[in-house]
């Protein structure tokens, strides 16, 4: 895989072409008019910069509307520095587009496995004062590998059920050294990101990739978590039959309230087109 380097004051970004740039900045644009509430706190940001002198990292998908976050993030004062979440969801050309406007970055489509922990490490040694993460990779290298750094760390916040799951884990044992403020839990990220969000966005990679009509077809959604029933409405809403596998009763009779079929995994799996 051929990266470029990018010099940026002391710190190099790692992406795949600076040329890319301009399709970025068209894709930051467009996004930032449907963005009304960053709009918002950008604009008081700029003025009042309450994160000035301060390095953040972000491992996040990054893409347009993320990439606009990583921007109102700098508007505040922010020394912002990324990396991906995930090798597949960055955008090339976004992220040429944040380099290009002074964010370190260091993330291509499709980078390696052992890119994408270098990455990590690449990020965390800029010396965060703050974090922000998708999935908690980096909060468990911090607590794995570098503790004695980990110490240093003001805080941050994490916006995923799996991130959650592993923060609680470290909680539970004691271990964890700095405070997380648990997005996923916030009202307008489950019920409105992961259902609505979540619900629209996998079938929009579903269509994407198979190029089939979903309607007919018998879908398997497993879990009837806030993500599972937004799934599972659009499958509704495009003509699918739904099965459910669930193994908290009261989410299962939920989805059989709902009007769909519960049944175990096993079987569910015999019977599934999509799942």
């Amino acid at each position: 895989m051929t990266a470029m380097l990018h010099s940026l004051s002391e710190t190099k970004s790692i992406i795949k072409d600076l040329a890319l740039a301009p399709a970025g900045y068209a894709k930051l644009e467009w996004v930032s008019q449907n963005m009304p509430v960053l709009n918002m706190l950008k604009e008081e940001f700029t003025k009042t910069l309450p994160l000035k002198d301060m390095t953040i990292a972000c491992c996040l998908h990054l893409e347009a509307k993320t990439g606009y976050l990583l921007q109102t993030l700098q508007a505040a004062g922010a020394n912002v520095v990324a990396c991906a979440s995930n090798p597949l969801s960055t955008q090339d050309d976004v992220v040429a587009a944040l380099v290009d406007s002074g964010i370190t970055v260091f993330a291509i489509h499709g980078e390696t496995m052992e890119e994408y922990h270098r990455f990590l490490e690449m990020t965390l040694d800029t010396m965060p004062d703050a974090l922000i993460d998708d999935g908690a990779d980096m909060v468990g290298l911090l607590h794995k590998e570098r503790k004695e750094q980990a110490l240093s760390i003001i805080g941050g916040c994490e916006e995923t059920t799996t991130g959650i799951v592993r923060l609680r884990a470290l909680d539970r044992e004691g271990v964890l050294v700095f405070p997380m403020i648990a997005v996923n839990d916030a009202y307008m990220k489950y019920l409105f990101d992961n259902r609505y969000g979540t619900g629209q966005s996998v079938w929009d990679g579903i269509n994407r990739t198979t190029n089939l009509v979903v309607a007919g077809k018998d879908v398997v959604v497993v879990g009837y978590g806030w993500c599972g029933k937004g799934v599972a409405m659009r499958a509704k809403g495009l003509g699918a039959r739904i099965i459910v596998t669930e193994i908290d009763p009261i989410k299962a009779n939920e989805a059989i309230m709902d009007g769909f079929e519960v049944m175990p995994m096993a079987k569910a799996a015999e019977l599934g087109d999509v799942s």
